[in-house]
């Protein structure tokens, strides 16, 4: 069953997805100063594979805004999401490409977000830190924290794809 995902559809389904995710917000892991959100990397997921890195960059950025915004998140939220959608959703591509099921270029998204977005998360704020030495080893436990929170989402993510294909849903 082939779904036809124009403008609307995109759209309806980022907004959807964008509000579940702040709604699940206050459910998060609290790892040093980030509060590490499984529910955003599900969202990447599923927003990279079904919508594509675009989009899914777009609905990131918006909820780590709005999570920030609202004082549910940190300014971590950035880097730890919209790394991880883009590189699923680049994945999800290829693999369509090759006649690949997309749903597994889920597994992905931990390496977007604990390898790319934790680098850019380090180089960015920890000249703003002070001491070099002493946050080096802080964000080695928030790298741990991004880790777990991201392999959740990732699961979670990749059944919830997995079991809309099995109904043929998508």
């Amino acid at each position: 069953m082939t779904l036809y995902w124009g403008f609307e559809r995109k759209l309806a389904l980022a907004l959807m997805l964008s509000g579940l995710t702040i709604a699940l917000s206050p459910i998060f892991i609290p790892v040093g100063p980030t509060r590490a959100l499984p529910w955003q990397h599900m969202t990447n997921v599923i927003c990279g594979v079904l919508l594509g890195p675009w989009w899914g960059v777009g609905v990131a950025f918006l909820i780590s805004l709005v999570r920030n915004m609202l004082g549910l998140g940190t300014i971590y939220a950035f880097p730890g999401s919209i790394p991880g959608v883009l590189l699923v959703g680049l994945t999800a591509i290829l693999f369509k490409k090759a006649k690949l099921p997309p749903e597994y270029a889920s597994f992905t998204e931990p390496v977007g977000t604990t390898i790319v977005g934790f680098l850019v998360a380090f180089y960015a704020f920890t000249p703003f830190m002070g001491h070099y030495e002493r946050w080096a080893a802080a964000l080695t436990t928030i790298w741990l924290g991004w880790l777990a929170s991201s392999l959740l989402g990732t699961v979670i993510g990749f059944t919830s794809l997995t079991v809309l294909r099995r109904a043929k849903v998508i």
